[in-house]
């Protein structure tokens, strides 16, 4: 198990329900950035740390390198959010989203789609692959989608 998995296991309600409360008051339509910008917000107003915009960097070996790619958000150090304003998720959303996590050591990552009526519809819960105990090992998004 993953020594982060639990606190992030436990944040995502929170973040769930914060976005909920962005989709809510700015409804479907906005840039991504309008709703990383707003969800960032919400959540620090909720008491969360939040980093933004932040580039990865890869090591290998004695290597390392920072990559041109940056990750929308993340949550107490242990939850990457990835938000999306798309008509339909597609899975290099997801396998961007798994990359990150990988890359950071990230046990758990959302990826949440804005451009959706009903906002649950557009969340989806990614697991790093042996982060979380046994009864989690059938959360939706162990498997490539």
């Amino acid at each position: 198990m993953h020594a982060r998995f639990e606190l992030a296991n436990s944040l995502t309600r929170g973040v769930i329900a914060a976005a909920i409360e962005v989709h809510r008051t700015m409804g479907p339509g906005l840039l991504e950035s309008i709703y990383e910008w707003c969800l960032t917000r919400e959540l620090e107003l909720r008491g969360n740390q939040v980093r933004n915009q932040r580039a990865v960097i890869v090591h290998y070996k004695q290597f390392e390198r920072e990559e041109a790619l940056k990750f929308d958000m993340l949550v107490s150090d242990c939850l990457l959010v990835e938000v999306k304003a798309v008509e339909t998720v597609q899975p290099i959303h997801k396998a961007q989203l798994l990359s990150y996590m990988k890359l950071l050591d990230v046990p758990l990552g959302l990826l949440i789609n804005f451009n959706v009526l009903k906002l649950t519809d557009g969340v989806s819960r990614l697991l790093l692959p042996g982060a979380a105990p046994p009864q989690h090992a059938e959360d939706e998004l162990t498997r490539p989608a």
